[in-house]
């Protein structure tokens, strides 16, 4: 695998292009639960048009101009998050100051990082500034912004954003707005609406109809904290990426009853096979209770007949649903009882649901963050790379969640859309596991890949 180091310009701070207002906005109380508090990473590869000689400086410099440009619509993300008195509650100071921007070269082209490009992308760290401690979300710029020119004349854009004032879906809406302006447009394709009062809590707050998994949790129930994947530290696990191309999808399908068969998504497929591969792995107790937790946008999804979000929202906009099953059920039930019970708690998310969720979300913010023993997060990120993006001519090739900056947000297994080695639609999943249950994980995949 290829190894190079780039060279970073010195960061400077990228303001907004006209003056915008200065206040003090609140975030929503998804914005502002405890698991959000971290900058989240994501990787961008860009290929150059065809027949253009590599001109140093010239994207990022029009990359910086497109930020200036975009952070006018986008104000929010120019400011720094502080702490409001008497409680635990942060907003967001409009205060223009801008976000992080670095200029960088790598000696390295494109098709050096890989044919098919996917995950692991070599030194990935070189494509990424340095946000600091990305825990600490206060009195920093929001978003950390790196432009790296590759000697093809290709680039990367790699991003540290802070998770409380956006939601994967927001984060790829700004980078849309930047690319608008990179491309001449004279505002954004899609306007941003901040309003994050649709997911503040109601006052007294109601807890009756949150997801029945999460109940046990209320009470600090199930938090024992003598789960092996909180316990092992960081330099004694292992990550793996799990490619499934069509041949994969379709040997998985074959254990899936046929009424199940056509309407299971490839995420809820993907996701139950590798929930109980990872549970057995992992050795828990047959009687000890399991979960898996998965992200749910609300983007464009009818709630009781109403829409839950409006067009050009940002900020977070999603829940997660959570089922709770013995290690025996998951282990001994067939694989449709563990996809039937996925999906009923989809439909499950109504517009009650929801306000409980919220509601719930808001009081946790007041306590320590909640343990999640014998959890296993998902999330489907394939949207990420999906989608037809240009920068100029350039076009979007690549794009992911990089096993890179934030640890803990790294214990997610992330759903990312690519091209195998014959140039078929695949996703390939990344996972997080201690190296002794690596091997067992792997053997218990290999079951479930044979017909």
């Amino acid at each position: 695998m290829v190894t190079f180091t780039a060279r970073r310009g010195e960061p400077e701070l990228v303001r907004p292009a006209r003056p915008t207002p200065t206040e003090t906005k609140a975030l929503s109380d998804l914005d502002d639960q405890w698991t959000l508090r971290f900058y989240e990473s994501i990787v961008g590869f860009f290929r150059a048009p065809p027949g253009e000689a590599p001109r140093p400086g010239k994207v990022a410099r029009g990359i910086k101009a497109a930020v200036a440009a975009a952070l006018v619509y986008y104000y929010p993300m120019a400011g720094r998050l502080r702490k409001l008195p008497g409680g635990n509650r942060l907003a967001v100071d409009c205060t223009g100051e801008g976000v992080a921007f670095v200029e960088a070269s790598a000696d390295v082209r494109l098709q050096d990082l890989g044919q098919p490009l996917v995950p692991p992308y070599p030194c990935v760290e070189e494509f990424l500034g340095d946000c600091g401690d990305t825990r600490d979300v206060l009195g920093k710029p929001l978003l950390f912004l790196q432009v790296t020119q590759l000697k093809c004349g290709g680039f990367v854009i790699g991003l540290h954003m802070c998770h409380c004032i956006a939601d994967g879906f927001g984060i790829l809406q700004f980078i849309k707005t930047i690319a608008d302006f990179g491309c001449g447009e004279l505002i954004p394709t899609t306007l941003p609406v901040w309003k994050r009062d649709i997911f503040t809590a109601r006052m007294p707050p109601s807890i009756a109809h949150v997801y029945p998994a999460y109940k046990p949790f209320l009470h600090g129930l199930e938090c024992t904290g003598d789960d092996v994947m909180l316990s092992t530290p960081p330099e004694c696990m292992e990550v793996q990426y799990l490619f499934f191309g069509p041949n994969e999808i379709e040997m998985l399908r074959s254990h899936v009853p046929e009424h199940l068969s056509k309407s299971t998504t490839t995420f809820e497929l993907i996701t139950a096979v590798m929930w109980r591969c990872r549970t057995l792995a992992l050795g828990y107790e047959s009687t000890q209770k399991v979960r898996v937790m998965f992200t749910l946008n609300t983007r464009g999804r009818s709630i009781n007949g109403e829409s839950a979000v409006p067009r050009g929202y940002y900020g977070n906009a999603h829940f997660s649903p959570m089922v709770e099953v013995t290690v025996e059920e998951l282990a001994a039930k067939p694989l449709g009882h563990i996809l039937e019970l996925m999906r009923q708690v989809k439909l499950d998310t109504t517009k009650d649901r929801m306000k409980s969720m919220v509601d719930l979300m808001a009081l946790w913010r007041e306590r320590s963050p909640f343990g999640m023993d014998r959890t296993y997060e998902v999330s489907d990120t394939k949207w990420v790379g999906g989608n037809a993006l240009q920068f100029g001519k350039a076009e979007l090739v690549a794009a992911g969640t990089p096993h890179a900056g934030d640890f803990t947000s790294k214990l997610i297994s992330y759903h990312t859309k690519c091209k195998n080695k014959d140039g078929e639609d695949s996703t390939v999943v990344s996972i997080l596991l201690p190296k002794p249950a690596m091997e067992k994980f792997t053997k218990e995949m290999t079951f479930w890949l044979k017909k």
